[in-house]
């Protein structure tokens, strides 16, 4: 098994140390569904309307291991009533060595997040459904995007501090 984790590892030399990169576990933290208004909300018209709350933390573990946890929370409302409410955080720990710290950054912030969001996903229906609600599938998210919004926006921050201090 070793052997095959081996070949997994990117040629990439940076800073004289191999890069690598991981995947040694991914799984469920917390999961939680409540549905408030059952029976009653079987009953009404269905006008979902959809809320969804995305945060994501990287924990150093050590040793070059990092668990990364992607917590989405969806609530969705029909006729001003919650029907339901659904918590994932799913996890992961990867194994990350021989990047700088920006690819670091990137990693932990953008691509790991980007590895956990299927299994996320899959959870997510997968309640809704044993929850008897219509399927819901939540929409691919492009967590590359989200990382270069977040640094551009932590620049124009720094240079509205910068300004002001001026």
């Amino acid at each position: 098994m070793a052997e095959e984790k081996q070949e997994n590892k990117p040629g990439k030399e940076s800073g004289g140390s191999q890069q690598r990169f991981l995947i040694q576990r991914i799984y469920v933290k917390d999961v939680s569904f409540e549905s408030p208004n059952t029976p009653a909300v079987y009953a009404e018209e269905w006008k979902p309307e959809t809320n969804l709350q995305m945060n994501t933390q990287a924990n150093p573990l050590g040793n070059d291991y990092y668990e990364v946890v992607l917590q989405l929370t969806v609530t969705v409302e029909s006729n001003t009533k919650t029907a339901f409410l659904v918590e994932v955080a799913q996890a992961g720990v990867f194994e990350i060595a021989g990047y700088t710290q920006e690819e670091m950054n990137h990693l932990l912030a953008a691509y790991c997040p980007s590895v956990l969001f299927p299994y996320a996903r899959e959870a997510i229906a997968s309640l809704v459904s044993k929850g008897s609600f219509p399927e819901m599938h939540l929409s691919p998210i492009n967590f590359d995007a989200l990382y270069a919004q977040r640094l551009e926006e932590a620049r124009q921050e720094a240079e509205t501090a910068k300004t002001a201090e001026a």
